[in-house]
């Protein structure tokens, strides 16, 4: 339970830092007893902040609108039928490939995976909290 005054949480909430305060609301004082004032307030931060970056990340892949929204490259297929090298998949989801500034592109019969794949990509990219904008195209 946090220990701030009424005027200092309206205040935060007026400055836009609701995160922090819900992190420290969400101190519990018997597991911070003892703590230094400082290891509280990084605590405070650290925990803000990794709800702050999951907020961001998550409207990044809101926003991409991707046809598979729950694609991940983990939990690729990556039998030896299918012509996936794992190490170029990796190499992928690193996302060095927007560093610099090359495309990447899919080709493959219908059914196959490319859009998966491309949708796992992007979600990728979101989590390194890149926008992300997938284009489906189709060839002649």
């Amino acid at each position: 339970m946090s220990r701030i005054d009424i005027e200092t949480k309206r205040k935060l909430r007026e400055m836009g830092v609701t995160t922090l305060l819900d992190a420290f609301d969400a101190q519990d004082d018997t597991l911070t007893l003892g703590l230094a004032f400082e290891e509280k307030i990084k605590l405070a931060v650290d925990d803000a902040h990794a709800s702050f970056t999951q907020t961001k990340v998550e409207g990044l892949i809101r926003r991409a609108n991707l046809r598979y929204p729950n694609a991940d490259l983990r939990r690729l297929d990556l039998v030896e039928e299918r012509g996936l090298d794992r190490s170029v998949i990796a190499g992928l989801g690193t996302c060095s490939f927007i560093d610099r500034q090359q495309n990447v592109v899919f080709q493959g019969f219908t059914g196959s995976g490319k859009s998966y794949l491309g949708c796992a990509l992007a979600k990728a990219a979101c989590l390194h909290r890149v926008r992300v904008s997938a284009a489906m195209t189709s060839c002649p």
